[in-house]
């Protein structure tokens, strides 16, 4: 990711706001022994320190699961990284950085054309409550990557990756972007599949939150396509229960959840009132795929990291 100016930042992302108003499996990286980590332009203390590793492992515990997380105040530069560094599958998380990219790549009278599938595609994708009504008569790209952020439609997500060019394209989008460590590999609904030993359909907290960080630099996004991004996420129907379940009152978060058997992760930019926005990434793991447990512990573990930032 380019060096960027951190006030041209957010300035540009508070004009957009203001118009807008678990074990680990092979696959992933070994713990360490402290595994929650801060930058050196953190001012936590290390009382601060041992109390939010105390409070993570403790929600680890509790939920039998494994938490990785990773915060940055784009105010005060302090930053929570929590196995920040440690791989988690993304699941439909992804989808925000797929249609992040095709808003950057279309115009919006390109994005006004209407697209069309097959129920063969429907049937071949899985989750598709607003796709499966439209076989017959499409709708506009606009309206099919707007589901894919608010509903987490799965074959929206295959045709906004139809649009810029697959799985492969996104990879190398955000690869030219400074990530290298996200693998995209797969389409829906098999980009929710993690093996052992394999990176594939992987990332890790600390590449999602900077990743979603560059969508604030008007470089990487622009002002207009931003504030459509943003309108989508925050109309984000399945982050209810996540992220902004545990954010503060009156704090505003514009989420991307993602979820998948023993995965729940959740990123998004959240918004104190009268400042400016921290940028977190919460993904968890449990061995038990028939958990019913992931949004309260995501939610917990947010309201822990974005407490500290208070």
């Amino acid at each position: 990711m380019n060096t960027r100016t951190l006030q041209l930042l957010v300035t540009s992302i508070l004009s957009s706001l203001a118009l807008a108003g678990c074990a680990p499996s092979e696959a992933q990286s070994s713990n360490q022994s402290s595994p929650l980590t801060e930058t050196s332009t953190s001012p936590k203390d290390d009382t601060d320190h041992q109390r939010l590793e105390k409070q993570l492992k403790k929600l680890e515990d509790r939920y039998d699961a494994r938490v990785g997380v990773s915060a940055f105040d784009t105010e005060s530069d302090e930053s929570v990284d929590y196995r920040a560094d440690e791989r988690f599958g993304f699941a439909s998380s992804l989808k925000v950085f797929a249609v992040a990219e095709l808003l950057n790549r279309t115009s919006p009278k390109e994005l006004e054309k209407n697209v069309s599938w097959t129920q063969a595609d429907v049937d071949e994708a899985g989750w598709t409550p607003v796709t499966q009504k439209h076989v017959d008569d499409g709708l506009p790209l606009e309206d099919v990557a707007e589901s894919a952020l608010r509903i987490s439609d799965n074959l929206a997500m295959n045709i906004v990756l139809d649009q810029i060019g697959g799985p492969e394209a996104l990879d190398d989008a955000l690869e030219k972007a400074g990530d290298m460590t996200t693998e995209v590999t797969d389409e829906e609904p098999e980009l929710n599949d993690v093996e052992d030993g394999s990176t594939d359909n992987t990332t890790t907290p600390a590449a999602f939150t900077t990743d979603l960080h560059s969508l604030l630099d008007p470089r990487r996004l622009s002002d207009d396509d931003r504030r459509v991004l943003f309108d989508w996420m925050s109309g984000n129907e399945t982050g209810d229960p996540l992220i902004r379940a545990g954010a503060p009152e009156g704090w505003v978060v514009r989420d991307k959840s993602g979820h998948s058997d023993a995965i729940q992760n959740d990123i998004a930019v959240v918004t104190p009132p009268d400042r400016h926005p921290i940028v977190i990434s919460v993904m968890t793991e449990t061995d038990d795929p028939g958990s019913e447990d992931g949004p309260a512990l995501v939610a917990a573990v947010a309201e822990v990291v974005l407490d500290s930032f208070q």
